[in-house]
């Protein structure tokens, strides 16, 4: 039963049985208790606190998609590693990854508010508060409009595939995924626009797609294919990468991480949701760490019966791999043969659209949270809420609109897709990591100063933040090093550092020159009856929707 303060205003208390009186009376004493907790961080409750734990978890979740990421870059395992990385190599970033989730689940529970990481580091610091806040806030929004851009890139990518696979006179060219690409960002901002009720069932549907879709693709590859692969295939080395020397083999072992990597991340969309979760102080924390070890196992045996599925031998495993982002789509094809392997595709697509729309709602809350302490050009407009919705309708728009711009070099650069969507990638995923960081680190250089919510790490807090603090510095330098040689042409080269770099550079330049001057850092928005006011105020304003 999901009862919220308007319905119970609204209707007559004969309705309701004796138990379905408890549930309203323990939930309207949780929305109260997070409302506290919220003004104790010197917020208003503008939001509209509509989540329960489970949609919590299944907003992260849907952001790490094991359908999108395991699949749009399964080629850069194939090339750089082989089956060796795509399925032990798993185990090895989960781990480490597992560790940087509960470093951010255990200062969540002490701060759980929408503006997450960049409000955290501010509280954290000691010194230069503002200037940690205004860093952690820039890395973690960059990273997240790219991680949003890739998703959909890649899901504009496939569905140019399929159609392709449905119509042999169909020939998807870049300006046509650029089109296909626009229509999805459209699609998402759209259905964000609406109350986050909806995006919180379209996350409850989108866990159990990602579920049953595996488990179907899992037992389609394990039982219609007539050839696999033997055992030891599994522990076979593949570098195509032309990097060649005594090292060659560790080198391009460690850049096949970056498969596993990039598809484990955008976890902290459950922090930026807390201010829509109820009991947000564990619903947050607990979503994080879920959504990423049961997406180590499930994404593990997604690997398994792909990698056994690949039909042939060097040569085909070779030319699967020249496939690049489709690499994935077109094992399906070829192990499955007819209608079986469409369908897998198909169902790939689907949990790429539930991707994409979790991925532009955590982006949306992490404008709305930057823009309501005045750290983003036009603030005013982007912290506005929707009278009837209690949604951040604008930053939704502003979110769809950036990814948008990120995808339009993708026309102009030699080699195409390949290019801008492999730089797209690592800057997203350096972005949020080094945002992840941060908070982590400022939280183990506050020791016992820190005081830990209700979900806490206890005695292993240094040490799990000190080697998550560790992974994300390697995987940093990783995601910005050349995966490929020769540099023969443009396509050959990896533009993300060079790009990232800028990027930040252009931040690190506005506050030296202006910013400094005027960002503070997290706002109080007032006193608890000032704060009252501003949700009086918004309950007023709403209308029925």
């Amino acid at each position: 039963m999901d009862v919220n303060d308007d319905a119970v205003a609204d209707t007559p208390a004969g309705e309701f049985s004796p138990a379905e009186h408890v549930a309203i009376d323990e939930q309207l004493k949780s929305e109260d208790a997070d409302t506290m907790e919220l003004h104790k961080l010197g917020y208003a409750q503008e939001l509209r606190r509509g989540m329960g734990g489970f949609s919590n978890f299944a907003i992260s979740f849907s952001i790490i998609s094991i359908l999108t990421g395991g699949i749009t870059t399964y080629y850069l395992g194939m090339d750089a590693g082989g089956p060796i990385v795509i399925t032990t190599g798993w185990f090895i970033v989960g781990a480490f990854t597992l560790l940087v989730g509960m470093g951010m689940a255990e200062i969540c529970s002490a701060y759980p508010t929408a503006g997450g990481l960049y409000y955290w580091s501010a509280r954290l610091a000691t010194k230069n508060k503002a200037a940690w806040s205004w860093a952690t806030g820039w890395f973690n929004l960059v990273g997240q409009v790219a991680v949003t851009a890739s998703i959909d890139y890649g899901m504009a990518v496939y569905v140019g595939f399929i159609l392709s696979l449905y119509d042999s006179g169909f020939h998807s060219t870049v300006r046509w995924v650029l089109v296909i690409y626009a229509i999805i960002l459209a699609l998402h901002g759209l259905l964000n626009s609406f109350r986050v009720k909806l995006v919180g069932f379209l996350a409850d549907v989108s866990v159990w797609w990602h579920i049953g879709g595996t488990l179907i693709i899992v037992v389609a590859l394990f039982a219609i294919p007539s050839h696999h692969q033997s055992a030891s295939f599994l522990f076979s080395h593949q570098n195509l990468t032309g990097w060649t020397g005594p090292f060659a083999g560790v080198y391009a072992f460690a850049i096949g991480l970056l498969l596993a990597q990039y598809t484990l991340t955008g976890y902290d969309a459950s922090a930026h949701m807390t201010e829509e979760t109820h009991v947000a102080a564990r619903s947050g924390p607990n979503g994080i760490v879920r959504a990423i070890y049961v997406s180590i196992i499930a994404g593990f045996i997604l690997n398994l019966s792909m990698t056994l599925a690949i039909q042939g031998g060097q040569k085909e495993y070779e030319a699967l791999a020249l496939n690049g982002s489709t690499a994935g789509g077109q094992l399906f094809v070829d192990a499955i043969s007819g209608q079986g392997g469409k369908l897998l595709v198909v169902i790939s697509v689907i949990a790429m659209f539930f991707c994409g729309l979790a991925s532009v709602t955590a982006n949306s809350r992490m404008i709305y949270a930057f823009s309501r302490d005045g750290a983003i050009p036009g603030h005013k407009l982007w912290h506005r809420l929707h009278p009837k919705t209690r949604s951040p309708v604008n930053a939704v728009w502003l979110a769809v609109g950036v990814a948008f711009l990120l995808g339009v070099p993708s026309l102009y650069q030699v080699g195409g897709y390949s290019v801008a969507f492999f730089a797209i990638v690592s800057i997203g995923t350096v972005g949020l990591y080094v945002a992840y960081g941060i908070p982590i680190f400022l939280r183990l250089r506050a020791g016992s100063a820190f005081k830990p919510g209700p979900w806490s790490l206890g005695r292993w807090s240094k040490l799990v933040g000190t080697v998550a603090c560790i992974w994300v510095v390697i995987i940093t330098l990783l995601f910005f090093a050349p995966a490929f040689w020769p540099w023969n042409t443009a396509a050959d080269f990896n533009w993300a550092g060079p790009v990232f770099v800028a990027i930040m550079a252009a931040v690190l330049i506005w506050w030296l020159a202006s910013a400094h001057k005027w960002f503070k850092g997290p706002k109080v928005q007032g006193s608890d009856e000032e704060l009252a006011e501003i949700e009086l105020e918004l309950k007023q304003l709403q209308q029925p929707f």
